[in-house]
């Protein structure tokens, strides 16, 4: 732990850091009035996530997801975690299988020494985030189990201030977003996939049926910053809320540059992976996107979450193509951002876990402990 203080102090956002201490005080005081001692008992297996419709970006194309489902057992009490594996993170089922088979908790028989146990757990080897997050997951499903309260009480966050969920348009043919669009007639705000030659056929497209808020993701798909700029612009009159990731992450000047002149904030995503890269990202981009896969879960993101905002970065929560646990756990942190994109379970088929849910395209929580999910 003391080097994740490290990094937060020597930015000179004591706020920030404060947060994340305090948080640690809870769990503390909670940790004194718990008289048990028991075993962690770690339980995975593979799962595959069918998407409803395949699933386009700038770069790829997809009908499934790879995910593994997490169980972290303590005295009878179960918390659910999992790790979900879009290709371009670099994992797999056998990567994270292989990675969980080498996570040995028993020598920890205490639940709350969860910046120990997360520690060990990201130092067993390098990269690994999502299969990091699925144990990060279930042990915060655990510990607020055990509360018997939900990590957004834990944290002191209002349920009723989180956001309205964007729904994703992947990249398509005139007709079949047109489809798309219809379906995602309950939602409030539409996330656009752009970065391909098709970008302004897609835009044109969606507002021949709605003229709701739309924000896109390029993907990194464009690469010069002077066409970026302009698509800006074109964007701006067609009622985008933001654009993110517009440029691959290796051209940070470009971006930053971008950021600058344009007339609509941008999102770091493929650049922002974890909380070292919050001050990089400074003043590069407008905001952030966190996603738990990419950061190795709920600790992580919290950190990542009260730094930004100390640093007056717009926020935005993110999901892969996830089941409701996964997604349930980022909702948690959902009242403290601008912006939600957190449709990951409702682009799949086959969920097994019932938790947040949408309501007239709100995020909206429920008053389940722990990370407010339970099996169907």
């Amino acid at each position: 732990m003391s080097g994740r203080r490290d990094f937060i102090k020597k930015s000179g956002l004591i706020t920030g850091a404060s947060m994340v201490l305090g948080t640690n005080k809870i769990l503390a005081d909670a940790r004194e009035s718990f008289a048990g001692k028991g075993t962690l008992k770690l339980r995975f297996k593979p799962y595959t996530l069918n998407l409803k419709h395949a699933f386009n970006l700038a770069s790829s194309s997809r009908t499934t997801t790879p995910v593994v489902l997490t169980e972290l057992e303590y005295n009878g009490i179960t918390g659910y975690g999992e790790a979900s594996m879009p290709p371009y993170l670099g994992e797999s089922h056998e990567t994270v299988l292989k990675f969980l088979s080498k996570v040995d908790l028993s020598k920890f028989d205490d639940p709350f020494e969860m910046e120990n146990i997360l520690n060990y757990v990201d130092g067993i080897e390098e990269g690994n985030k999502a299969a990091k997050a699925s144990v990060d997951i279930a042990l915060h499903d655990l510990v607020g189990k055990i509360m018997k309260q939900p990590w957004y009480r834990i944290w002191g966050y209002d349920p009723s201030k989180t956001p309205v969920t964007s729904f994703t348009i992947g990249i398509d043919t005139p007709e079949v977003v047109r489809q798309k669009v219809k379906e995602a007639d309950p939602y409030k705000i539409l996330k656009v996939k752009l970065g391909r030659d098709t970008d302004k056929q897609m835009i044109e497209t969606i507002r021949e049926i709605t003229d709701k808020p739309l924000c896109v993701d390029v993907n990194q798909g464009w690469k010069d910053k002077q066409q970026a700029l302009d698509m800006a612009h074109w964007l701006h009159e067609k009622g985008i809320v933001f654009i993110e990731q517009p440029m691959p992450k290796e051209q940070i000047d470009d971006n930053a540059w971008l950021t600058e002149r344009s007339p609509l904030p941008t999102m770091g995503d493929e650049s922002v992976q974890r909380l070292e890269d919050v001050l990089k990202a400074y003043k590069v981009y407008t905001g952030i996107n966190i996603k738990l896969m990419k950061c190795t879960g709920m600790r992580e993101a919290h950190e990542m979450l009260t730094l930004a905002r100390a640093l007056g970065m717009k926020v935005m929560i993110g999901c892969m193509t996830e089941t409701s646990c996964a997604i349930s756990a980022a909702a948690q942190l959902a009242p403290m951002t601008d912006w939600a994109d957190l449709d990951g379970a409702l682009l799949i088929s086959n969920d097994v876990y019932r938790g947040a849910t949408v309501v007239n395209g709100k995020v909206t929580l429920n008053s389940l402990p722990g990370i407010g999910v339970e099996k169907i």
